[in-house]
């Protein structure tokens, strides 16, 4: 059935990670194109303030978007928080995702990106939502050649604790998907999110010290930073600096929509986009 027959509840969408940089902007889309959002995000990298300036963005409410403060880890919270709801599916973003750390401290890694999605599959089964669109990674692709394709390998010369926990994660929703073929399952493995909506009212304001290049470009722009370091001088590229794919966030928050839309064309099965 498409999303917008059968029960209300059909139209509303669980989000983990929901007031996260790409959560926020794709909670955005899901409420302008008509779905109910329910956010569970345990604010360990963003903040609850994201959530008023999408309630601001769309015009919606707390009737449209709810915000339900949970960490994955904590089974019963993530229970109480699916129990008597209708899910027409979930967007998994809820992740640990700075790739310098989890070199640092692999344990709180894996612990938390591996046991944190178990978890939740096990409430969602509970409860009878069948549909998750996972956010995984393009460091899902190692030492894979360039040009990357559909086709390229991936799981092979992983560099990090991180980009591990997104491809350990791959295999378990393959596995899963393959002994529970009435489960609708799409991994979206991301490049590098970049920008923010054109409101200005959200966009990438990490919390520690930020994971990629777009945020210490504006943080020197404003005057938060003195500089700009350039890391490396060694790559395999023109000049020897290091060189990533970029994506808006806007774009990527678009791919969740079509993701969800094609669940509803499949009913079923796996898929896997690439946005990028």
């Amino acid at each position: 059935a498409m999303a917008s027959e059968g029960k209300e509840g059909d139209k509303r969408v669980l989000v983990t990670g929901g007031t996260g940089f790409i959560g926020s902007h794709t909670v955005c889309q899901l409420l302008e194109a008509g779905y109910k959002v329910t956010i569970l995000d345990n604010l360990c990298n963003s903040r609850a303030e994201s959530l008023n300036r999408v309630k601001r963005i769309t015009g919606k409410g707390d009737d449209d978007v709810e915000f339900i403060k949970v960490d994955l880890l904590d089974t019963a919270a993530l229970d109480a928080a699916l129990a008597g709801k209708t899910f027409a599916c979930c967007i998994h973003f809820a992740a640990l995702k700075a790739v310098g750390e989890s070199v640092e401290n692999p344990l709180k890694y894996y612990i938390n990106n591996l046991s944190g999605t178990f978890n939740l599959l096990q409430a969602m089964q509970k409860n009878g939502v069948n549909r998750i669109v996972f956010s995984s990674s393009a460091t899902v692709y190692g030492s894979a050649a360039s040009p990357l394709t559909e086709d390229s390998q991936v799981g092979v010369g992983i560099t990090n604790p991180y980009g591990q926990t997104k491809y350990m994660m791959e295999c378990v929703l393959r596995d899963f998907q393959k002994a529970n073929p009435d489960w609708g399952v799409v991994l979206l493995r991301y490049f590098n999110p970049v920008g923010a909506h054109e409101s200005g009212l959200i966009g990438e304001d990490p919390q520690g010290r930020p994971n990629n290049l777009m945020p210490y470009v504006q943080q020197v722009a404003v005057g938060r930073r003195e500089f700009l370091t350039v890391h490396g001088d060694d790559y395999d590229t023109v000049d020897g600096t290091g060189v990533r794919d970029y994506i808006h966030v806007v774009d990527l928050a678009a791919g969740h929509l079509k993701a969800l839309e094609w669940l509803d064309g499949a009913g079923s099965g796996r898929g896997g986009f690439y946005p990028g």
